[in-house]
C-alpha cells in the first residue's frame, strides 16, 4: 500500500482587479529593464544575497517535484581563472569552426568573441548542473522527468531573482560544457545547463540598443 500524500491548505492575497493590474504592470516593468551584462564591476555582493537567490531558484515547479538542479556558486579566484581558461578553449574552437556563418552573423552586433574576461571579474559565478537522474549512497539510480523544463523554469527564476536583488547576469552557454562537471568535482548523474556571472555592472557598463518583440508578436489569444 502506497503512502498516501498529505496536503495542506493553500491561500494567497486576494487582491482587487485594480490591484492586480497595478502589480502586474509594476513587475512588468522592473523586469523589462534587465539586460544580460558582459561589463562586471569587482564589487563584492553579501553572500546572503546569493544565497537568497538561489533559494528562489530552487523554489521552482519540477518534474514530479524532484527538484533535478544543482547550483554552485564559484568565488574563489583561482578556480575562476581555471573556468575563464577553460571556456576560452572551447570559445575559440566554436568562432573559429564550430559555429555557422549565419551564427556568427547573427552575433555581430554583440560584439562578442572567445575572450570572456566576465569570468574572472564578477565576483560570483553560479554553475547550474541538471540531474540527469538522482544517486543515492549505494549508486541506486532513479528517474527525474522534464528534466530540461524543470532545470530551465528555475533558471529564469534564477535571472529573474538576480535581476529583482539588483543585480546584473549573463546567460553564458559555452559549448561543450563538460569541463565545467570535472573542474568543479561533479558526480556522473550532472550535467552543466547554464553559466552565469553575477555581480554589479561597471562605471562603464554599455549594453546593446536592443528591441524586444511587442505583445502582438508573441502572444495568440482564443
Amino acid at each position: 500500500m502506497t503512502k498516501e500524500n498529505k496536503f495542506i491548505p493553500y491561500k494567497i492575497a486576494n487582491f482587487s482587479s485594480e490591484e492586480l493590474i497595478e502589480k502586474s504592470k509594476k513587475y512588468f516593468q522592473e523586469i523589462n529593464n534587465r539586460r544580460s551584462v558582459r561589463d562586471f564591476s569587482d564589487k563584492d555582493v553579501p553572500k546572503e544575497v546569493i544565497e537568497n537567490i538561489i533559494k528562489t531558484a530552487g523554489s521552482a515547479p519540477s518534474g514530479a517535484h524532484k527538484q533535478p538542479w544543482t547550483f554552485c556558486v564559484v568565488s574563489n579566484k583561482d578556480l575562476k581563472s581555471k573556468i575563464r581558461k577553460l571556456a576560452e578553449k572551447e570559445e575559440y574552437e566554436n568562432y573559429h569552426g564550430r559555429m555557422s556563418d549565419s551564427w556568427k552573423k547573427d552575433l555581430e552586433h554583440f560584439r562578442t568573441d572567445h575572450i570572456k574576461e566576465f569570468l574572472e571579474i564578477a565576483p560570483y559565478l553560479i554553475v547550474v548542473f541538471k540531474k540527469v537522474f538522482d544517486l543515492d549512497e549505494e549508486e541506486n539510480k532513479s528517474q527525474n522527468y522534464y528534466v530540461n523544463e524543470s532545470v530551465g523554469i528555475a533558471c529564469g527564476f534564477l535571472i529573474a531573482a538576480i535581476h529583482k536583488a539588483g543585480l546584473v547576469t549573463l546567460t553564458h552557454t559555452p559549448s561543450p560544457m563538460k569541463f565545467l562537471q570535472k573542474a568543479l568535482g561533479r558526480p556522473k548523474n550532472e550535467k552543466a545547463f547554464l553559466l552565469l556571472p553575477l555581480g554589479y555592472p561597471s562605471e562603464d557598463c554599455k549594453v546593446p540598443d536592443l528591441k524586444r518583440k511587442n505583445l502582438s508578436e508573441i502572444s495568440f489569444w482564443f
